[in-house]
């Protein structure tokens, strides 16, 4: 059940990455400039914004599932009218309408692993949203290579004529179609159907979740939390004295931080990067696939880490280790000499920046990548879960496209100082978790407070 809710984490990932391979070509194709070209990239996510911040209110009135296969459709969408946009104002259009399906399963997924998962594993499932995204980015970026390498170049004529980029959009339909046909293969969420008073539907699936021992009494606790008097609303996030509950405002900040330290920048970006600083296409494509593979790997580890050491010291661990490797990258870049207005990687620059880039893929990779989606989806009460995970959400897309639309201005101007920016974010991260997050290892979902 958690791993065909957490596809939508997959389509998020691949979503995001598709793009890396095809935006030098999509660049050339559509003679688009810098502005022009971030906007095409980071377009997607305005779409995900916003659907993320439709998604827990659908959830709350249709249910999960259907928030799931709503999403599937409009990612299907989405890729057949990119794959066969005839200009650049199309294809962004149509890279909105995935970004909006994307954004209602970046909030669904953890909701309903959150809500079906025991309090024992909770951490460990609710961390395959992050595997599924990172899956998501490596298989695209995998398909965007073997397309590209097939063809000759991703600007190149491929099948039935159409170019390259045009199949790696394309390519994005087998996702959308898995993600729909699985998602008819699972039950709802119990705590939705408790919610709607389908009281014996939720005590079967729940018995086959945790067993029948004090089921009616672990029911009844979840109706009590989950018990309204008014139909579920944007006000369930205010606490009792009216003012926004303290919770959101650390789940807003928890999603901002993840975006702010550059995470996508490496992904969205890469190979223009890499190419910029000397290597070729193919050499960027290698390079973009390595650390996707171990964004791979180190979630994995944190899986297997984040129900025995905890959420909090992963953050901690993981803020560090990226300021330090992000540092390393701005004083990289301020320091190669600068041919065309471009930083040239000399000697052993090139290979430090690789190593520096990696190290910050492993540090987000076992620490806020996985973590942020588990805290985000179990930190809030039952009553504003939906909600909550929808307004925290949106706002991640929004920090999301404040990186992607800005980053190829300020790697025009200066990678150092992008970089730089990047570090003091992951600093100022560190502050933030040991003053503002609570330990919820161990946690039932219906002993958090708001």
């Amino acid at each position: 059940m958690a791993s065909v809710a957490a596809l939508g984490g997959l389509l998020f990932g691949y979503d995001s990455a598709v793009i890396n391979g095809a935006v030098s070509a999509v660049q050339s194709h559509f003679q688009a400039d810098a502005t022009s070209l971030g906007f095409a990239v980071a377009s997607a996510l305005l779409g995900a914004a916003a659907g993320a911040l439709l998604a827990g209110r659908l959830a709350d009135r249709m249910g999960r599932l259907a928030v799931m296969r709503i999403a599937a459709v409009l990612f299907l969408v989405s890729a057949i009218g990119t794959g066969f946009a005839p200009s650049l104002s199309v294809l962004v259009l149509f890279r909105i309408v995935g970004g909006f399906g994307v954004g209602m399963a970046a909030v669904i997924s953890p909701a309903y692993i959150a809500e079906i998962a025991p309090s024992r594993v909770r951490g460990r499932l609710g961390a395959l949203q992050q595997l599924a995204i990172v899956s998501g980015i490596f298989i695209s970026l995998l398909v965007d290579f073997i397309i590209a390498e097939m063809a000759g170049g991703s600007g190149e004529p491929f099948w039935f004529g159409l170019e390259a980029w045009r199949w790696m959009f394309l390519a994005m339909a087998v996702p959308a179609i898995l993600y729909g046909a699985l998602s008819l293969s699972i039950p709802e969420s119990p705590r939705f159907l408790i919610a709607k008073h389908r009281v014996s539907e939720a005590k079967a699936i729940l018995t086959k979740l945790v067993g029948a021992a004090n089921i009616d009494a672990k029911v009844e606790r979840i109706r009590e939390t989950m018990e309204r008097e008014k139909a579920p609303s944007w006000r369930d996030l205010k606490s009792p004295n009216g003012r926004i509950a303290r919770v959101v405002w650390i789940g807003l900040g928890l999603a901002v931080f993840q975006q702010f330290i550059g995470i996508n920048v490496i992904f969205y970006y890469s190979n223009v990067l890499w190419v910029a600083v000397g290597f070729d296409e193919s050499q960027a494509f290698v390079i973009t696939i390595i650390s996707a593979t171990i964004n791979i790997v180190t979630t994995l580890i944190a899986i297997a880490t984040i129900d025995r050491f905890g959420r909090k010291p992963l953050l901690i661990i993981g803020s560090i280790a990226m300021t330090v490797t992000l540092t390393t990258m701005s004083v990289i870049f301020g320091t190669a000499p600068v041919v065309n207005g471009s930083p040239v990687l000399e000697g052993a620059q090139g290979p430090m920046a690789l190593i520096a880039a990696n190290l910050f893929v492993v540090a987000f990779g076992m620490s806020w990548g996985p973590v942020v989606w588990v805290l985000l989806s179990e930190m809030f009460p039952n009553r504003m879960r939906a909600a909550g995970l929808s307004l925290a959400t949106g706002a991640l897309w929004v920090s999301n496209w404040i990186i992607t639309i800005t980053f190829p201005g300020l790697k025009d101007l200066s990678l150092a100082l992008a970089y730089g920016f990047y570090a003091l974010c992951a600093l100022l991260s560190l502050f933030f978790v040991v003053k503002f997050i609570e330990e919820t290892k161990g946690k039932e979902l219906e002993d958090v407070q708001g």
